[in-house]
């Protein structure tokens, strides 16, 4: 299975849908309020004579019959679309992304040593997977995830045809459990806005636990290897803290819409040697054209 002209449904069928709650969760209602917009269409005599006993003007009987049967309808349009922008999000969109992280690394044949961090269902792992192999490289890609997901991810290697490049480990990304400079490559999708939730999402604890993870990826990463994230809402404050951990070659994809907020790539590359100085940010047009 290659990159080019894969299949949307081979990848559902493939990775699964980790988290359908949500997107079912906005379809029942999606559909509640779009059966309920069509009643209002359907009954608006009705429901306007009802409205008179609360209101004693017809006019805004019938403005308020009409104004609540239209928020009806524009609520299941939002819904509708939230629940598939999920749906999307979800599979689809990472298979995408981690597509488009993989320019990021301009000759995957000379990497020995890849990191995902929070693997997961390994859409990501086994795209750098497919990679090395298409490459003819020798390298094996780590997948690293805090949940007890390696046997669902090496079932899912093994489908794809990548698992004897592929290795699993369960631990905690703001202690990872591996010596300084070990890695060419490091990724990371959709993962890292997740640490530190405990202490709630825009509070200083989780935002100094995230960065915590950033500067445990730049100490895993080879001097002059590649780290590539895609992460959503925070990466402004990763580039903040690559930027002072000197980092050099930070790049910017533009946005993205994912799981209903902004998303962006960030690629950097770790300095051979000390480096004095601010560095550049620039917007990296490879990733441009999303969509």
């Amino acid at each position: 299975m290659g990159r080019v002209g894969r299949d949307w449904t081979q990848i559902y069928t493939i990775y699964g849908l980790e988290d359908w709650h949500t997107p079912i969760f906005l379809l029942i209602h999606a559909i509640v309020f779009s059966a309920s917009s069509i009643t209002f269409l359907l009954h608006f005599n009705w429901i306007c004579n009802s409205y008179e006993y609360f209101f004693p003007s017809l006019s805004f009987a019938r403005f308020a019959a009409g104004f609540t049967g239209s928020v009806m309808a524009l609520s299941a349009v939002c819904l509708f679309y939230a629940a598939g922008n999920m749906f999307y999000s979800s599979v689809a969109l990472r298979w995408d992304m981690a597509q488009r992280m993989l320019t990021a690394v301009h000759d995957w044949s000379a990497v020995k040593t890849v990191l995902d961090v929070g693997c997961s269902r390994g859409i990501l792992l086994n795209a750098v997977a497919m990679e090395l192999k298409k490459e003819g490289s020798s390298g094996r890609v780590v997948g690293l995830d805090r949940k007890n997901t390696t046997l669902s991810t090496l079932r899912t290697a093994a489908i794809e045809g990548v698992q004897e490049y592929v290795t699993c480990r369960e631990g905690d990304a703001r202690r990872l459990p591996f010596p300084d400079n070990y890695f060419d490559v490091v990724v990371s999708a959709g993962f890292v806005h997740k640490v530190g939730k405990e202490f709630g999402s825009k509070t200083a604890a989780a935002a100094a636990e995230r960065m915590r993870v950033v500067g445990e990826v730049v100490r895993v990463l080879k001097e002059g290897g590649v780290g590539v994230v895609w992460d959503l809402v925070h990466v402004p404050e990763y580039v903040l803290r690559l930027q002072e951990l000197k980092m050099e070659d930070i790049r910017v994809s533009e946005r993205v819409t994912a799981f209903m907020v902004n998303s962006h790539i960030v690629s950097f590359r770790k300095p051979s040697q000390h480096v004095i100085g601010p560095s550049e940010v620039r917007l990296d047009w490879r990733f441009s054209n999303i969509f």
